[in-house]
């Protein structure tokens, strides 16, 4: 029977590589079947892994939030085939914050095995550096561009956190993080703690959690760097 096999990708090009499991690295270079958001950074990111594989014996086919049913069934001919196939997110684990989760509920509609391999998340890793409530959190995606409706969700999320004692993780599109903060520390209480996570696994890496009143004098250096925010109340 088929497999799927679920494969992290690097956080950024300067990853380690020793971050990643030796089990993904003797996954690709028996598989030839892959699905991905991006076939051109699914690539590089083989290459960066596994220099000796060819790349031009790989079939890499596209799933992102577009991919419509009947493109669905297309891609998962190979699983039907009897092949096993990787998918890979963009950046960390496989369907978080990703749309992989969609062939992943196929499989299961169809009783084909899932195997998730172990590898780096950066919402995960943000969260047990943060000091914040490992155990009652929730992952809230990207909050609305929209400023009235992003105050709305900041607000409201700190309202939910104060009465679960939960931590609750967001993230941005790196080029409005500054936005990001400047609202989180307009909106949120002074005493609400936040963490700031940024480039998670990386060289440059910087996790801090403060309260909102000492992020004020704070200039966090984050334009353009892959963020992630926790915020508890």
């Amino acid at each position: 029977m088929a497999v799927l096999y679920l494969l992290p990708a690097y956080l950024g090009e300067t990853s380690p590589k020793d971050i990643f499991s030796p089990r993904e690295i003797e996954l690709l270079h028996t598989l030839k079947f892959f699905v991905a958001e991006n076939q051109k950074s699914a690539r590089k990111f083989i290459k960066f892994l596994c220099p000796d594989i060819t790349q031009s014996e790989l079939s890499i086919s596209i799933l992102d939030k577009r991919t419509t049913e009947e493109e669905l069934e297309y891609l998962s001919q190979p699983l039907k085939n009897g092949e096993d196939v990787g998918l890979i997110s963009e950046a960390g684990l496989p369907c978080i914050a990703d749309p992989g989760n969609i062939l992943v509920s196929w499989c299961h509609r169809h009783d084909i095995r899932v195997v998730p391999i172990t590898g780096p998340s950066s919402i995960i890793l943000a969260l047990i550096a943060s000091g914040l409530n490992g155990q009652n959190f929730a992952f809230n995606g990207y909050l609305p561009i929209d400023s009235n409706e992003r105050k709305k969700t900041i607000v409201n999320l700190e309202k939910v956190s104060r009465n679960q004692g939960s931590a609750q993780i967001f993230m941005e599109t790196p080029y409005r993080n500054q936005a990001l903060f400047d609202d989180l520390i307009k909106y949120l209480n002074p005493k609400t703690s936040l963490c700031i996570a940024t480039n998670v696994t990386l060289p440059n890496e910087s996790i801090k959690t403060l309260y909102c009143k000492d992020w004020k004098a704070k200039k966090p250096n984050f334009h353009k760097e892959p963020t992630i925010f926790i915020v508890q109340a």
